[in-house]
């Protein structure tokens, strides 16, 4: 690694590092040098998530300093000199891309700028060339040694994924939430071929093939694609290790290494749980996965090879495990930590439940119960997204709720993400009433199973919004709610939100002049006046995705029946709590409101 480590933060990690808080430091994006030897990471031990360096095998930690903005995520250049950084200002949705070098030197923005936001940021391998895109209108390449911004293309809801090593062609994905498509366009002519409808592609380090991640069926299945031949890698719903025990699962992510001889799947499996496995792209045939294993916590993502392909990257969380970052050594077939706290041997692990809807259509949901005998009094947690799973990972308040005797379902109700297609897209538009009856099924799950007593209901971004619909839709249902950041009229969701976020946005809710009426009734605010439950409003001032609007009608509402309800406003936050003394305030005000209202 070029350069001396010597920034103003140095912290020797000793083994059982603990908490400083009530919130467990994380940490996650892990991204590794060239050669395998050094890891750069996001960690908030120092209460705003920055980032971290640290050689693989020591307990020394170095900060790079990025300035006082929390940072989201980190890349490594395939030359190893640069880091590119992802910052969020004031905690909100909109993106920067700075870069800095290893040794915290030559600090200098690159992307994102003015009210623009940056994401998707990829390193060309082998190449000192930076992809990325902003307001997912205008694909960008940036030429870090020559100084040079390159536009590829611009267009609605567009986003860079790859460009060929010779740079004559490029590989762009199209489309709003849940209907993206993949294109090879050519650079030379601007003419634009279809790939597959999906999220992921890369390009082979040689150029001759495609590695796509494709949606087109029921479940995702990577594919290698050259010229007109398509050969299918893997076969889901059928993961490597939970075929013999009966299980299935699907593939969510892949890496391919610099050398394009190993690929990495990471594989959702048994409800959410993970599996990381290998297969030999060098050969036709035969191609038995090896996988990686024991998996050091439940649920893995964020996987990276370093250049030289010796060493694979990951993040690993599960209960009572915040997240952390650890590595895969080819020469040694280890699996080792680098920054990572272990699990508590008295967390509480959940178990998955499944149930009918009302329709027939199976639902799930991980079961957080007390040590203490039942039923109990329960929450249900409604994920965000909605194309999103609710998985075993840490969850502090799951936990901690838990530990004082009252019940977690953290519910996968129709929309999310980890059961195929059909699922994802069962609540588009209309649809949407059968996701908010499924919060109904639900609790009558969860009461007739001998579960659950009194009942409250809770989530965060669309979870905040199922839980003001169920709250409006069945008031006598519940005991207490809380909404976090949840929108309560798509009227104001679409008027208010980031431009981008609503283009996104038409192919899951509907549109908000051609599909008016039907978003007006779904919308709670137009129900509020049914409320019953105590409910608490939880929102980052700073929030472009949902904006503070959605939170600040409901509690005007409220006031104005002098409903009993409680406000909290985080400022210097945005859509999600990044720092962790305001995790902490958030999880203490929760559970006091919780154990108020559902335990006294």
């Amino acid at each position: 690694m070029e350069g001396q480590l010597n920034r103003v933060d140095v912290t020797v990690l000793p083994a059982g590092w603990r908490r400083l808080d009530s919130e467990i430091a994380g940490n996650w994006s892990p991204a590794l040098s060239p050669d395998g030897r050094h890891m750069a990471y996001v960690s908030d031990r120092g209460g705003v998530p920055a980032v971290w360096v640290q050689p693989v095998g020591s307990e020394l930690a170095f900060r790079v300093d990025t300035g006082p903005e929390p940072v989201s995520t980190v890349c490594w250049s395939s030359g190893g000199g640069w880091l590119a950084c992802q910052i969020a200002p004031g905690g909100a949705p909109r993106h920067e891309v700075w870069l800095v070098r290893p040794d915290g030197s030559d600090l200098h923005q690159v992307a994102g700028f003015g009210a623009d936001t940056a994401e998707n940021m990829r390193w060309l391998p082998g190449r000192p060339v930076l992809a990325l895109t902003e307001n997912l209108t205008t694909a960008v390449l940036i030429d870090v040694t020559a100084g040079e911004r390159t536009v590829v293309t611009a267009g609605d809801l567009v986003s860079l994924l790859d460009v060929d090593p010779a740079g004559r062609f490029a590989l762009l994905r199209y489309g709003p939430r849940g209907a993206r498509q993949i294109v090879l366009r050519d650079l030379t002519g601007g003419t634009e071929k279809p790939v597959t409808r999906g999220e992921r592609a890369v390009f082979s380090p040689g150029g001759g093939c495609v590695y796509a991640l494709s949606q087109d069926g029921e479940f995702p299945v990577l594919l290698r694609i050259a010229g007109d031949a398509v050969e299918v890698l893997t076969q889901s719903p059928t993961s490597p290790a939970s075929t013999a025990g009966g299980g299935s699962g699907e593939v969510e992510d892949f890496a391919v290494t610099a050398d394009g001889r190993t690929a990495a799947l990471l594989w959702n499996v048994r409800g959410g749980e993970s599996e990381i496995a290998l297969i030999d792209l060098d050969h036709d045939g035969d191609r038995a996965p090896a996988v990686l294993g024991p998996l050091p916590g439940l649920v893995a993502a964020d996987m990276t090879w370093s250049f030289d392909g010796s060493t694979l990257g990951f993040s690993v969380q599960g209960p009572g495990q915040p997240n952390g970052v650890w590595v895969w050594q080819r020469g040694t077939g280890e699996i080792r930590a680098v920054s990572a706290e272990p699990a508590s041997p008295v967390a509480i692990r959940p178990v998955l439940r499944s149930f009918p809807a009302h329709d027939g259509l199976t639902l799930t949901g991980w079961l957080f119960t007390p040590r203490t005998p039942g039923p109990h009094p329960t929450v249900v947690w409604l994920h965000g997204g909605p194309e999103a799973q609710e998985r075993p990972g840490h969850g502090p308040l799951f936990q901690s709720l838990a530990d004082r005797g009252i019940a977690v379902f953290a519910a996968n109700v129709r929309g999310s993400s980890g059961f195929g297609r059909s699922f994802v897209d069962a609540d588009n538009g209309a649809l949407r009433y059968a996701a908010i009856e499924d919060v109904r099924t639900c609790v009558e799950y969860l009461r007739g199973a001998g579960i659950a007593d009194r009942v409250g209901v809770m989530g965060r971004s669309y979870g905040g919004y199922l839980t003001l619909a169920a709250l409006t839709w069945f008031p006598d249902l519940f005991d207490v709610g809380v909404d976090i950041c949840g929108m309560s009229n798509f009227a104001t969701f679409y008027e208010h939100t980031e431009p981008w976020i609503a283009s996104a946005a038409v192919s899951k809710y509907g549109h908000p002049v051609h599909d008016a009426e039907l978003l007006r009734e779904l919308s709670p605010i137009h129900r509020i006046d049914r409320l019953r439950a105590p409910l608490l409003v939880v929102h980052g001032a700073n929030d472009s995705n949902v904006p503070v609007i959605e939170a600040t009608q409901v509690v005007d509402a409220l006031a104005a029946r002098n409903h009993p309800h409680r406000y909290l406003l985080f400022p210097g936050e945005g859509h999600e709590l990044l720092h962790r003394t305001a995790r902490a305030d958030f999880l203490r005000e929760t559970l006091d409101w919780l154990e108020t209202h559902l335990t006294k």
